[in-house]
């Protein structure tokens, strides 16, 4: 049982990261969007925090693949989407129309924070570069 656990632990890390990794390889191809987003939210030098999101997105999606310094990347991707979360899906405060699909991203969004909390908490397993 212990090596379906260390199994499990590697297939829930890849499966989490590449929710990540795909936003950020899609954020590339859409950058002036990105831009545009991240303005329309009152950032100062949207530019850089565009790139930043992509940087984070895809370095600590890589981090979680290999297991290298999983604590940490599960960590800054768990605040990312904190911060993305209700800035971008507050549903709540949306128009009526957009309530349902802003709440569906909201609540995935907190079941992903709580995947990377338990990575945070409990490491990356054996079949990882940290090997806990």
């Amino acid at each position: 049982m212990q090596s379906m656990t260390h199994l499990f632990a590697l297939i829930g890390r890849i499966l989490i990261a590449a929710l990540f990794l795909d936003s950020g390889f899609g954020k590339i191809g859409g950058f002036q969007g990105l831009i545009g987003t991240v303005a329309s939210k009152g950032f100062p030098v949207p530019e850089v925090f565009a790139a930043l999101t992509i940087v984070l997105e895809l370095v600590a999606g890589l981090m979680l693949v290999v297991g290298w310094k999983a604590r940490w990347a599960a960590l800054a991707l768990a605040a990312f989407t904190v911060l993305l979360s209700f800035l971008f899906h507050n549903f709540w405060a949306m128009p009526e129309a957009q309530v349902a699909m802003q709440k569906i991203q909201f609540l995935k969004n907190m079941g992903m924070i709580g995947g990377l909390l338990y990575i945070a908490a409990f490491g990356a397993g054996r079949f990882s570069v940290d090997k806990r």
